[in-house]
């Protein structure tokens, strides 16, 4: 089975709420919650993913000192098996804006399972409810 890597974060604000982002029609998954990241390139670190993903994805800067390892989800999918480092951030530069899509909204921490996400996604809600 394929292993495809991909990074997350959870962006805290500093009401300490997190920022999720639904997936667009026409994408996997489309209509479910997750938390803002993408696909690791063949040369690429986690982080150097990351910072990528949330300056296309949602047009915001941040640095690899500002992304902290939270946990991770390992997932097998029917055709894919998913594995996906959390980091959490509480620092960049920029306002998030959605710039392929998707819907975003900011969640307490109280709030998060109120959102469907995708089955790799839901077993990192109670880490990260803890955490903050």
């Amino acid at each position: 089975m394929k292993i495809i890597l991909v990074s997350a974060v959870a962006l805290i604000d500093r009401e300490g709420r997190v920022l999720l982002a639904q997936r667009p029609p026409g994408k996997s998954m489309a209509g479910l919650w997750e938390f803002p990241g993408g696909k690791v390139e063949p040369g690429e670190t986690p982080e150097q993913a990351l910072i990528r993903e949330l300056h296309e994805e949602l047009g915001i800067d941040t640095w690899a000192s500002c992304l902290a390892p939270l946990t991770f989800a390992s997932h097998a999918y029917p055709d894919f098996h998913l594995l996906m480092p959390l980091f959490a951030c509480r620092k960049w530069e920029g306002i998030p804006q959605a710039r392929e899509g998707q819907t975003l909204a900011w969640a307490h921490k109280s709030e998060l399972r109120d959102y469907p996400m995708p089955p790799a996604d839901i077993p990192l809600i109670p880490i990260l409810r803890d955490w903050l």
